[in-house]
């Protein structure tokens, strides 16, 4: 008897071999459209849908199914992929700060200063990629306060740190020196100093800072053109920015909630300068350049990337820049900045250079955030005739200090005169002002000596040199620190060392030392005193006259000049004094410093100068004190100047080269020499200027 097993047995069969249902396309399609707009159907939708394809509702569900379990697949590749790349770029980040670190070496003993296996051995490789990873997903969280944007960082290379020369303590007699006194040691380069970390742009910002740049220039733009209510003229003839009509017109998110410390200097101004508008170009587009154009105010600049290359290599240029300014003292303020520059060709003759801080967010044990943020700033230069250019400089700039500013620079700093517009338009126009008696092939009237045209461009090249090593020595960043001494004189001097290596200058200890100091006197007057009257202040002169052997102008102004001295009771016959002077609206410049006459004989004969040693200079920077009114006795001040004050700020400066030989120790001696030099130039001055000696 059949109990069925025939008739069960295609059913069996069946079972065991599952027919597929294919699904036709125009199933797919609508199936598709439906999951696109709702991937999660509910019964009621799968019943209308089943009518619609002609499929059974069971399908329909099992197709939808199907189809999220594949788009969550999809997802999870392509995330995979994405972690796997950036597992691969910090990989490749960690291979950079090996081979980076491999090169580090003590400045003392020139060895390894952590040997390598005991570093980079595989668990703390891994611990330094999870630490990346997460600074990585930190960052990619954060806003770009231009752009509300994600910003993906890369952490930077550990920098080399500088040992410090051990100072023994002995009986100084008239100088008392802290037990903390911790001198550094430096390099002396002015262009090539170091800086605080290098910086990896990932291609992610690039686009990002692109933007950036280019919004910024519509802003610089507007703020050059725009007038009254956005610009307000005060009384000294400064134009400043009115910020309730700035937050106006130019929305951000966060300016209404600026920090309690946070302070704003915004000034505009405009004028002349003797340069054609190219060459203005390719100089703000050189670091190096722009160093030697504003050495009075850039102590330090290097273009960290170039992000853009334009045509000609100006117009559409943006560069990634680090700088810092400062105001030539000690006890001055300075401001890093890491910012992009983009040039740009706005019409025929029309150029604009815009400047935007990028908040690049480095994470660094050795990198403190900038207090300094320069909002869109910079110049409009248009072309005018015999090679002429008008400046129209904007600067745009919130700070929030983090230190007490030192009493003597607090009016400078605070009315907005130490950085503002004026000050890097008077410092462009006399740079090129002695860039075009440069370029000069006839003598001026006010020439000594009958220098050749060629000797003349040597020397002004050499003095070049001398000037911007003057200017860089006297910044008081982090990289380059003062220490002060204390002493009977209490001239409030402060002392750094510095280890020379560079060409072009002698190898070997170099003790910096410096005071600043106020006096009740016009800024012109203090000038012209310590230009011509040297015999009066210069120490190791010992009142005798100097004899002006040489002297070329270097500016229209009368005091714009460089001149070869000779003291006349020398017992070095063979040494003469190379000395430049020069002053303009923001201040003025007396810089000197011995030279061998041999090297004088080569420079007057037009030679290249730069492989020529200067010994470390001196000199004096004068400032106004940013305190308008009137001096004592009723007199005015000065003109309708911009920064005329009721005083001078001075700083006295003196370099000693102390020995050869750069591992050499630094003595007691030398620091007592040059406290006592300096103290006793700062009361012949004094006493000279008819200024109280307190």
């Amino acid at each position: 008897m059949d109990f069925g097993v025939e008739q069960n047995g295609p059913s069996c069969g069946q079972k065991r071999k599952k027919r597929y249902h294919r699904h036709t396309p125009c199933q797919i399609q609508q199936l598709e459209a439906m999951f696109k707009e709702c991937p999660h159907p509910d019964e009621k939708q799968r019943l209308q849908l089943s009518r619609e394809v002609g499929l059974d509702p069971r399908q329909i569900k099992f197709w939808f199914q199907n189809r999220r379990t594949q788009l969550k697949a999809h997802h999870e590749r392509a995330d995979n992929c994405f972690l796997r790349a950036e597992n691969d770029k910090i990989r490749c980040e960690n291979i950079v700060m090996r081979e980076a670190l491999k090169k580090v070496l003590c400045p003392n003993c020139g060895a390894s200063p952590i040997p390598q296996d005991s570093y980079f051995d595989e668990e703390k490789l891994r611990m330094e990629n999870t630490r990346l990873k997460e600074e990585l997903d930190r960052a990619s969280s954060i806003t770009s306060r231009y752009l509300g944007r994600p910003i993906t960082q890369l952490p930077p290379v550990q920098p080399l740190s500088f040992s410090s020369l051990d100072l023994t303590v002995g009986d100084l007699r008239n100088l008392s020196v802290s037990p903390s006194l911790d001198l550094d040691l430096l390099t002396g380069a002015t262009s090539n100093m170091a800086f605080p970390f290098p910086i990896a742009i990932s291609e992610m910002e690039k686009p990002i800072m692109a933007e950036m740049a280019a919004a910024a220039m519509n802003e610089l733009v507007k703020l050059a053109q725009s007038k009254e209510p956005l610009w307000v003229k005060q009384e000294e003839g400064r134009e400043v920015l009115s910020l309730d009509a700035y937050d106006n017109l130019f929305l951000k998110p966060g300016t209404q909630f600026r920090g309690p410390d946070a302070r704003v200097e915004a000034s505009r101004d405009s004028g002349l300068v003797c340069m054609d508008a190219a060459a203005l170009v390719d100089m703000f587009l050189d670091s190096r350049k722009w160093i030697e154009f504003f050495p009075t105010i850039v102590s330090k600049a290097r273009t960290t990337d170039i992000l853009t290359h334009g045509m000609s290599g100006r117009s559409g240029t943006l560069l990634l820049m680090y700088a810092e300014l400062h105001v030539l003292s000690p006890l001055g303020p300075t401001r890093e900045l890491n910012f992009l520059r983009y040039c740009q060709q706005i019409e025929q003759g029309l150029w604009a250079i815009a400047d935007v801080s990028v908040d690049l967010l480095r994470e660094h044990q050795f990198a403190t955030p900038s207090n300094t943020r320069r909002l869109p700033s910079g110049c409009i230069i248009q072309e005018m005739a015999s090679g002429y250019s008008k400046i129209t400089w904007v600067e745009h700039i919130e700070i929030e200090e983090k230190a007490i500013l030192h009493l003597l620079y607090h009016d400078l700093v605070i009315s907005g005169v130490a950085f503002g517009a004026h000050r890097w338009l008077v410092t462009l126009q006399r740079t090129c002002d002695r860039f075009a008696h440069f370029l000069a092939v006839a003598n001026s009237p006010r020439d000594i000596g009958g220098v050749s045209p060629e000797g003349k461009k040597s020397m002004m090249k050499l003095s070049q040199k001398m000037v911007n090593n003057f200017c860089a020595n006297l910044s008081a960043s982090q990289m380059h620190r003062w220490t002060a001494l204390s002493g009977v004189n209490d001239n409030n001097v402060q002392v750094t060392v510095q280890r020379i290596s560079e060409p072009g200058q002698p190898s070997g200890v170099v003790l910096s030392a410096a005071t600043s100091i106020w006096l009740p006197v016009p800024c012109d007057r203090v000038f012209n005193f310590l230009k011509d009257e040297r015999s009066q202040w210069d120490v190791l002169s010992s009142g005798n006259p100097v004899q002006e052997v040489t002297s070329i102008a270097c500016g229209s102004h009368p005091g714009n000049c460089i001149s070869l001295l000779r003291g006349m009771n020398t017992t070095q016959s063979s040494m003469l004094i190379l000395q430049e002077t020069c002053t303009d609206a923001s201040g003025s410049l007396v810089v000197y410093a011995p030279i061998e006459f041999n090297y004088i004989n080569i420079v007057l004969s037009g030679e290249d100068p730069s492989n020529i040693p200067i010994q470390p200079s001196s000199g004096f920077t004068i400032l106004p004190d940013g305190r308008a009114g009137k001096l004592d006795g009723g007199a005015s001040t000065s003109s309708n100047t911009i920064g005329s004050s009721y005083g001078s700020l001075v700083t006295v400066a003196f370099q000693i080269l102390v020995s050869s030989l750069p591992s050499a120790k630094l003595n007691v001696e030398s620091v007592s020499t040059v406290n006592n030099l300096i103290s006793t130039t700062v009361q012949q001055i004094k006493a000279a200027l008819n200024c109280p000696s307190g």
